[in-house]
């Protein structure tokens, strides 16, 4: 035999220097649950290891991932349901939680990047992405809402808008929006290829944010379509963003690589809650060794064509040296 692919493998050594997919901090993007209060820190049930933090244990958890070098952080706020309304007023008013979150954070750790959730569900009472009228989700009308939200994250200092709504049109209006106010500079990673997943249940537990009726199926991709992506994401990409997401990402590879193909832009995918709480639970119970496990899952991301990786196991591998 002249070809023996195993002499490629033999060490450590030399696996390592063939090896063709590697994930850093750099790539990681790591999800934050914040809740109303003073030195509160509650775990998501559902989610061991991850929990939501009052604005002040928000600081310390993420002043602790900048000395491991995770310097990427995505925001999510648990509302008091008092605070929600079919019009998610709260997602936009100065002194909500949200956005004196995104303020401390950039005034105490100006060097992190800040992405922000661009979406109704978290402030509705409908528990939706979009404004609801007889039992219609209202496309056209929730892009002035998406569009005040926007503005005022980037008001308080946010890096990088990540509309995640899956509204037709969205991408484009929350970026005129941006540019007519000066926030030319404030990127745009758009949720492009969100499936209808039923990966989602812990991230909605730990938000009190699932939809008061129905599912979310008119807005958010089938999950049995894969050229569909494509039309969202280079609708995204004409419309000005940045950044394209395939939303959740383990069942999506095939359409992560799919969108990598087809853009010069970098793609993220989004590691979402339920493949974390599979994974915690396969782990938990003995049946899967936690540093290969999540390595693994991590570097399958990565190679499919992730550029970067929100993830909830960002911290953890960082932490432990895994990466």
């Amino acid at each position: 035999m002249l070809q023996r692919p195993r002499r490629n493998r033999k060490s450590e050594v030399i696996r390592q220097m063939v090896q063709e997919t590697h994930v850093s901090a750099a790539n990681l993007i790591f999800p934050l649950f914040i809740i109303d209060g003073v030195n509160q820190k509650s775990e998501v049930a559902s989610m061991p290891g991850i929990f939501r933090y009052s604005i002040d244990n928000l600081l310390r958890e993420i002043e602790s991932c900048l000395k491991l070098g995770l310097n990427s952080f995505d925001l999510f706020p648990n509302i008091a349901e008092e605070l929600k309304d079919k019009f998610a007023t709260e997602s936009y008013r100065d002194e909500s939680l949200y956005l004196r979150a995104i303020r401390e954070v950039k005034k105490n750790f100006p060097e992190a990047c800040v992405i922000t959730d661009v979406a109704m569900d978290p402030y509705s009472s409908d528990g939706h992405d979009g404004i609801v009228e007889n039992g219609m989700i209202l496309n056209d009308e929730t892009l002035d809402v998406l569009g005040k939200m926007a503005l005022a994250h980037a008001q308080s200092g946010a890096d990088i808008i990540a509309p995640s709504d899956m509204m037709d049109g969205r991408v484009g209006y929350i970026r005129n929006v941006l540019d007519d106010n000066g926030f030319t500079n404030v990127s745009i990673m758009s949720y492009s290829a969100k499936y209808a997943s039923a990966f989602y249940g812990p991230f909605r537990d730990a938000l009190n944010s699932a939809p008061k009726f129905g599912d979310k199926k008119t807005y958010q991709m089938n999950p049995a379509n894969q050229r569909e992506a494509l039309i969202e994401a280079e609708l995204d990409e004409l419309e000005g963003a940045d950044f394209l997401m395939v939303k959740p990402a383990l069942p999506y590879l095939d359409v992560i690589k799919l969108i990598k193909d087809n853009t010069e832009l970098p793609v993220a995918a989004y590691n979402v809650s339920g493949e974390y709480a599979m994974i915690k639970a396969a782990i938990q119970r003995g049946w899967l060794n936690e540093q290969r496990a999540i390595t693994e899952v991590l570097t399958s991301i990565r190679r499919a064509g992730a550029t970067a990786i929100l993830t909830y196991h960002a911290k953890e591998v960082l932490e432990n040296k895994w990466l």
